[in-house]
């Protein structure tokens, strides 16, 4: 299945918390749309991987994206090497992505950037006809997405360029709560996290509100990009 865009998060969650208005709004114009996790999160202080799975399915249901797969690299503890970049590369080809999407290059959490550089390398190495990968005997041509774009995550990073998301916020709401074991519960017994304030959960709406005041829209969400971005021409611009 070829899509238009394919999004990577190191856990489940980081795709939904960054991206997921834009997602569902891609969605809308008939995007194919795919999600791949890395990780399970199986470190996270809440939960577990397997909830984790069921509320990933969820979530990707929500946003009506077409595949989602998840990688199970060791969460905290995977690395940017030749095996793990073949991992992504394989994704890569085989879904055969115009727009990637991906962590955000410098986070609080390690495996944000490091999940950011992986992926932006592996989107390069794909690209190359002499890196030979296989899925089920069957040899993969090669594949280099067209651009490489990045979510702004914890820290609030500037962004190169900002999407309207108005009115795709309550599916990016939705999403980000169907991962119920990671985010505000008064009922909750578990301990604490940074993610899990009441004030986190309300940020996912008012940082997408400043934003969009500052183009002059309700709501957005911001990316960082690799490259120059290239306009058809100043009419695009909002």
């Amino acid at each position: 299945m070829k899509l238009d865009i394919l999004a990577f998060g190191a856990h489940p969650d980081d795709v939904e918390l960054g991206a997921a208005a834009t997602i569902a709004k891609e969605v809308s114009l008939g995007k194919k749309v795919g999600i791949v996790d890395l990780t399970r999160g199986e470190l996270g202080t809440r939960g577990s991987a397997e909830l984790r799975d069921k509320e990933a399915a969820k979530a990707g249901e929500i946003l009506g994206v077409s595949v989602r797969e998840n990688l199970r690299f060791a969460d905290g503890f995977f690395v940017n090497d030749k095996e793990h970049q073949l991992a992504i590369i394989k994704m890569i080809r085989k879904y055969q992505p115009e727009i990637v999407l991906c962590n955000a290059i410098d986070d609080r959490h390690i495996d944000h950037p490091k999940g950011s550089k992986v992926v932006s390398d592996a989107c390069f190495l794909s690209g190359l006809l002499k890196i030979e990968t296989e899925i089920d005997g069957i040899k993969q041509e090669k594949w280099r997405p067209k651009i490489v774009y990045h979510y702004i995550q914890w820290k609030n990073i500037e962004p190169d360029f900002v999407v309207d998301v108005t009115g795709f916020m309550n599916k990016k709401v939705a999403s980000v709560l169907a991962y119920s074991s990671q985010f505000y519960d008064p009922k909750s017994s578990e301990p604490e996290t940074p993610i899990t304030s009441k004030n986190f959960t309300e940020s996912i709406e008012y940082r997408a509100k400043d934003l969009g005041r500052l183009i002059g829209v309700p709501y957005a969400e911001g990316f960082t990009v690799e490259r120059y971005v290239g306009i058809d021409n100043l009419s695009k611009l909002i």
